[in-house]
Formats: C-alpha cells, structure tokens, sequence
C-alpha cells in the first residue's frame, strides 16, 4: 500500500487485499521478537524459599510474578500476588507499563487488603 501511495496510485486497500488474495500473494514482513533479557542487571535476590512453597498459615508466603498481555498491537501488563497457601489472589495491578510503580501498587494493595503492616 506504502509503495503503491509513494508511486502516486490511487486504490483502495481493499482491493489490494483482493488482488492479493487472488495471486496467492502475502505479507513477508518478519515480526521481531521482544527480548528483555539485558544479562546481568542488578542484584539476585537470595533464594529463602529453596522451592519449598508449601506453608500451615495464610500471609507466610506469597509470590508474583509481571505477565506481558498481548491485546491487537497493544500490551498490558498484570502483576498479581499469590498467597501459596490456598492458591488465593491477595491482590493484582494492571498498567501499559512494567515499572517499580506498578509492583508498589499491587503490594500497597496487598497489605490494605490483608491488614498487613511494615517495618
């Protein structure tokens, strides 16, 4: 469509789309893949729970985790918190963006939620 505009021509889209589909012809555009993975970013935080999740009592483990949504050409993101010991959402926070004020949110959600106080 691009190129056809920039050769001053004229045509509906979709009739390019039509005669396309008639010649059999596609899109060869290649989508490039999202990589976040930057290495060595940070610091690890020390591994306290050993992948021992289970626990006796609510509010002694929770884990989260940043879940990339694809939605047409858009991405949200979700950042729920699991108590691992009923498998219940405390809390979770939806943004456009993964950022520290998101994962603040959902954790100041988390402790309203759950009467939990810090420090």
């Amino acid at each position: 469509m691009a190129q056809l505009r920039n050769e001053s021509f004229l045509i509906n889209h979709k009739t390019v789309y039509r005669l396309m589909k008639e010649e059999n012809l596609k899109n060869v555009r290649r989508r490039n893949k999202y990589r976040s993975y930057k290495g060595e970013v940070g610091r690890t935080a020390p591994n306290i729970l050993d992948r021992d999740f289970g626990t006796t009592a609510p509010n002694r483990k929770w884990t989260t985790d940043v879940t990339q949504i694809n939605i047409g050409m858009d991405k949200c993101y979700l950042s729920p918190i699991l108590d691992m010991y009923n498998g219940e959402i405390v809390s979770y926070t939806i943004s456009d963006h993964p950022d520290l004020k998101m994962v603040m949110d959902m954790l100041e959600k988390a402790f309203v939620a759950r009467e939990v106080r810090v420090g």
